[in-house]
């Protein structure tokens, strides 16, 4: 082998190992920086194309159908959190940035990592931050709008 190709292996065996050591380790966990959006999709149509449904929604806020107005136009609207579900590794830094789309306000609470509530407001980013420092599932919660805004947190086990 040359001189020159030894010494390319030599450099390119070097960087991985550099490189390696410069990855977090498991037990370190890393900084995650998550952007969420507290969101109301909404949906609407005339009685003339599609009739309006009638039923009733589960209370709370989370669900909104308004009945049809004097031109016949029905709407339906919900509020959640996207994205609903989080997942982050046991030991992670997490920083979650979300802001507010709809509503007025989103009184939030993460089960276990963030129990005292935050306040999303429409234009707003509120920061929410924490070390995942316990595995499992957690509830991530809007007080204004149950049942549908909820989300979870995953935290895996290293």
């Amino acid at each position: 082998m040359s001189k020159a190709k030894t010494a390319l292996l030599v450099l390119g065996i070097a960087l991985g190992l550099i490189f390696t050591a410069l990855q977090p380790s498991p037990a370190q966990g890393a900084e995650r920086v998550i952007y969420v959006q507290a969101m109301e999709p909404k949906g609407g149509v005339t009685v003339d194309k599609e009739p309006f449904p009638g039923g009733e929604l589960p209370k709370g806020g989370g669900y909104v159908l308004k009945k049809p107005d004097a031109k016949g136009r029905w709407e339906v609207s919900t509020y959640t959190w996207n994205p609903s579900q989080i997942i982050v590794r046991k030991g992670d830094r997490v920083t979650l940035k979300i802001i507010g789309i709809n509503g007025e306000k989103h009184t939030g609470l993460i089960e276990h990592y963030h129990p005292k509530q935050f306040t999303v407001k429409r234009g707003v980013i509120t920061t929410v931050s924490f070390t995942a420092n316990k595995a499992g599932r957690f509830r991530i919660g809007c007080d204004e709008h149950k049942p549908s805004m909820e989300g979870e947190l995953i935290v895996l086990d290293n």
